[in-house]
């Protein structure tokens, strides 16, 4: 065999033995998922006998960063405020929005200036005003200069008077049990300090009031392949993480944190675009570094809605920003790797993210550019290429299904037999084109990251979910004001 063909057989079992470890990694955490949710369905069996703690569930402070919102806020607050959970407040960070973000508020929830006390426990950028709606005594509006979403979360935690805070995106609408259910696994175990929950895509569905009425599928071809993009990420993705306490992401639009927690780690860092990632990573590094025992756990009940692109230009801005905050996240905490007590988040988790997540677009995009010209010129035979599409398309189709098959198997939010058959089209199609698509953009998001490029938080294009009808006050559960002496101090 000489040099070339040497190089060729190398490079093609390379490709090939990537994709299927990059497959079967997934393929694994399927099985823990499929586990969970097996006890989780056990579990279900006692879910309408009467909760000891019904009623004692700890206060949770609703964060909800907002920079040029104006389309979709009222309608996500009013959701909000409709949650079934004994006591919360809900405090919306206005980040400079130069749209009528701010306007919207006001006249939506009879917003007022008001004069109460701002600890800067974690540095932000200047706030402006603190307003109080007359109306809903839970409401709260920061108005502050724009510094990003960390910079507004951190904003958020200084205000926030309860000990856990759960991060919210404007544009999302929650169902009405979502925060009871996201905060269960603190009340069994006392270590717990993050959980996320489930994030769908709300395009094609009604929504009505502030909360969802009818469950249904967009007309979007790109947000039909999200949808399924949603359900593989979510349904074993994270919830096969879950299962081994390595899961390194909880989504920024729907997280649960214990405040104590996160002032440890130095709160969100501003300087980095994918901060609800990089913040994980930095808990799992900071708590294990200490010795300090802890659980971060995905639930699958509580769903977040949420509008996904429906246009090409948004939705590659939104994948290169993820991919730049992944490779942000990761790098500014490699002594998480093969640390001494890394366990399961530092020996497992950050490898695999870091070689099939990270790298993994350089790999995926170069593989299929060199196995394409290499089998067009004769350089690997007919077998070799069979067996790559096998297994970068053939897997990758069958992690799609399987995603496909825990949800309905699970939850049946789909429920229409045309709704299974389009799914399950798009489960195939997505396999052709817009997974390389997205690979593409991630290798974007690798070179745009290499070249440190200023971050943004960015501006998404959005339509708008549900009407914009007012809220009648009597939805609102009232939250009676803070006693003095849970207010924090204010700053000097």
């Amino acid at each position: 065999m000489n040099t070339a063909n040497f190089v060729v057989a190398f490079i093609t079992w390379f490709v090939l033995c990537f994709f299927v470890a990059l497959n079967g990694g997934y393929l694994l955490l399927n099985l823990f998922s499929l586990r969970a949710l097996h006890r989780r369905g056990q579990e279900q069996f006692l879910g309408d006998l009467p909760r000891a703690y019904s009623g004692l569930e700890p206060p949770v402070s609703i964060l909800v960063p907002a920079y040029n919102e104006e389309a979709t806020i009222a309608a996500s607050i009013r959701s909000m405020l409709q949650l079934t959970y004994s006591e919360f407040e809900i405090v919306v960070i206005n980040d400079g929005s130069k749209d009528n973000t701010l306007e919207v508020l006001k006249r939506e929830f009879a917003l007022l200036p008001f004069p109460e006390a701002y600890r800067r426990t974690i540095p932000t950028r200047e706030v402006r005003q603190i307003y109080r709606s007359t109306r809903y005594p839970n409401v709260r509006v920061i108005d502050k200069v724009n510094g990003g979403k960390a910079d507004s979360l951190n904003a958020g935690i200084n205000a926030s008077r309860y000990p856990l805070f759960c991060g919210v995106d404007a544009d999302s609408i929650l169902q009405r049990d979502s925060l009871a259910k996201v905060t269960e696994p603190f009340l069994r175990d006392p270590t717990m300090v993050a959980t996320g929950g489930t994030v769908r895509v709300a395009n094609g569905c009604e929504v009505s009031g502030g909360f969802l009425t009818k469950v249904g599928l967009p007309k979007s071809p790109l947000a039909l392949f999200q949808v399924v993009e949603y359900l593989r990420a979510f349904l074993f993705g994270r919830l096969g993480w879950s299962a081994l306490n390595g899961m390194l992401i909880i989504s920024g639009a729907f997280g649960i944190f214990r405040k104590e927690a996160v002032v440890l780690a130095g709160g969100y860092r501003p300087d980095t675009i994918g901060e609800d990632m990089e913040l994980v990573v930095r808990m799992h590094r900071t708590l294990r570094a200490k010795g300090q025992p802890y659980r971060i756990e995905f639930v699958p009940d509580p769903v977040c809605w949420t509008e996904a692109p429906e246009d090409l230009a948004t939705l590659k801005n939104q994948r290169v920003r993820w991919q730049r905050g992944l490779a942000e996240s990761l790098s500014a905490n490699w002594g998480l790797m093969f640390s001494r007590n890394g366990g399961v988040p530092g020996w497992i988790a950050f490898p695999f993210m870091l070689f099939f997540e990270w790298l993994g677009p350089v790999i995926e995009l170069g593989g299929y550019i060199f196995m394409v010209f290499a089998f067009l010129t004769g350089a690997i035979s007919w077998e070799a290429f069979g067996a790559f599409l096998f297994v970068a398309l053939g897997l990758g189709i069958l992690l799609s299904a399987s995603g496909l098959l825990l949800e309905e198997m699970s939850f049946h939010l789909y429920p229409r037999g045309k709704q299974l058959m389009l799914l399950g089209l798009v489960v195939i199609l997505e396999n052709f084109g817009y997974r390389q698509l997205n690979t593409w953009w991630r290798l974007v998001g690798l070179w745009r990251w290499l070249r440190q490029k200023e971050s943004t938080w960015g501006t998404m294009k959005r339509k708008g979910i549900g009407d914009e009808a007012p809220l009648v006050p009597a939805a609102a559960p009232p939250v009676a004001p803070p006693h003095p002496a849970e207010a924090p101090p204010r700053s000097s």
